[in-house]
């Protein structure tokens, strides 16, 4: 699949980018792009696209990147609401731990008390066959780790034993002890 995203050149802590059409499975430092629509540079707000170029990759199927979707919106290059960039992770923060509107436990109780559960027959079945799967595969796993750890304390036993059997090596001599003494030789006799 085809994506037009940004490319990074330039120097450390001065970036600037071209705008190129790519393979979406290449890296994007790769450098191997198909073509250069336009560059794009941050600090100075300068950047140049070629509308013509960019039209006929959207409409072969290329996909443009979130960054460079809003830079084409921002040229008027392509008619939509931009994207959102960075607020991904805080809004996925914030489905998880709400600060705002928190429910207290009690309120939840009585909610669930006086609201009868309204669920087809099918989905308590499904359920249950996933609760089944689901137990099933703790239950492995706890045998598991039961029977490695049994087999553990029985293997240090064994080779603990077998050590204990075997005839202990004996030390060898280092240079300082025991050593015999060197016989001279007298060459003249």
């Amino acid at each position: 699949m085809l994506a037009i995203r940004l490319l990074r050149i330039g120097r450390k802590h001065q970036p600037s980018y071209k705008i190129v059409v790519i393979d979406n499975k290449r890296a994007p430092k790769s450098g191997k792009f198909i073509e250069q629509l336009g560059f794009y540079n941050p600090l100075t707000k300068e950047r140049s696209v070629t509308k013509e170029r960019v039209e006929y990759w959207l409409s072969v199927g290329a996909q443009a990147s979130d960054t460079v979707h809003n830079l084409l919106v921002t040229e008027g290059i392509v008619e939509a609401k931009k994207r959102a960039v960075h607020s991904r992770k805080r809004k996925e923060k914030e489905e998880k731990n709400p600060v705002e509107g928190k429910v207290s436990q009690e309120e939840v109780k009585e909610e669930a008390v006086e609201t009868p559960k309204e669920a087809p027959e099918e989905a308590p079945k499904e359920d249950a066959k996933e609760e089944v799967k689901e137990e099933a595969k703790k239950e492995i796993k706890e045998e598991i780790k039961k029977e490695a750890k049994e087999e553990k304390p029985a293997k240090v036993k064994e080779e603990k034993k077998e050590e204990s059997k075997k005839e202990p090596e004996p030390r060898k001599e280092e240079k300082g002890e025991k050593e015999e003494p060197k016989k001279e030789v007298d060459k003249n006799a």
